[in-house]
């Protein structure tokens, strides 16, 4: 299967993706697109929300972070992104979607941009924004892996998997807006452990060929 990746070294969404590859050793060929700067809107290969990241496989086009991971999951299922037991699958699905969802869409670049230059907000409010929804959004995924009992090395015992690429990138977003995150015990535990690995550290904005 020919693989092909569309994506921006910041977008997060992206690393979740590029994280997922790894873990699983598929190779793509790697597209840059630089949202900052707008190149998405006029790019015809990522579909009308003209959002990163965009999977394109042998030809067709999948987009959404959490269906690029499933259908990576379904069409290459070793190593397993997912547990087997149905009620882990959940919790790890749930977990991943307490970040997709309920942090990731309130403090995206076009929710920031908003912010910024519709509706007046500063600068020093609109990074309060971020991180009052990414502090409290993480604290509660901290919470879950102190209390629910399936927490390992990693979100979900002691393999990498789905949740993992969710997680790691919205820590480092995280941390470059300065948050008060430190004492996420169990969240940061799990990001150390990611960033040891290859498939994370590889991945790393910082690593990928259209990083600044």
């Amino acid at each position: 299967m020919k693989l092909e990746l569309y994506s921006y070294f910041r977008s997060s969404a992206s690393w979740r993706v590029r994280a997922a590859l790894a873990l699983k050793g598929l190779a793509c060929d790697y597209h840059g697109v630089h949202l900052v700067k707008g190149e998405q809107l006029a790019h015809e290969r990522l579909g009308p929300a003209h959002l990163l990241p965009a999977l394109w496989a042998d030809g067709e086009r999948v987009t959404q972070s959490l269906a690029i991971l499933e259908f990576l999951e379904e069409t290459h299922p070793e190593p397993p992104l997912l547990p087997s037991e149905p009620l882990a699958r959940a919790y790890v699905r749930s977990l991943a979607l307490d970040i997709a969802c309920e942090i990731h869409p309130l403090n995206n670049l076009r929710v920031l941009k908003h912010l910024k230059h519709e509706l007046g907000v500063s600068e020093d409010a609109k990074n309060g924004w971020y991180r009052h929804w990414v502090e409290q959004g993480l604290a509660v995924v901290n919470e879950r892996l102190l209390a629910e009992g399936r927490m390992g090395r990693f979100c979900c015992g002691d393999a990498p998997g789905y949740a993992d690429c969710v997680l790691v990138p919205q820590v480092f977003n995280a941390q470059r807006f300065e948050a008060r995150i430190e004492h996420l015990s169990a969240v940061m535990e799990v990001f150390e452990a990611c960033m040891a690995l290859p498939a994370f550290a590889d991945t790393h904005p910082s690593r990928v060929p259209d990083a600044e």
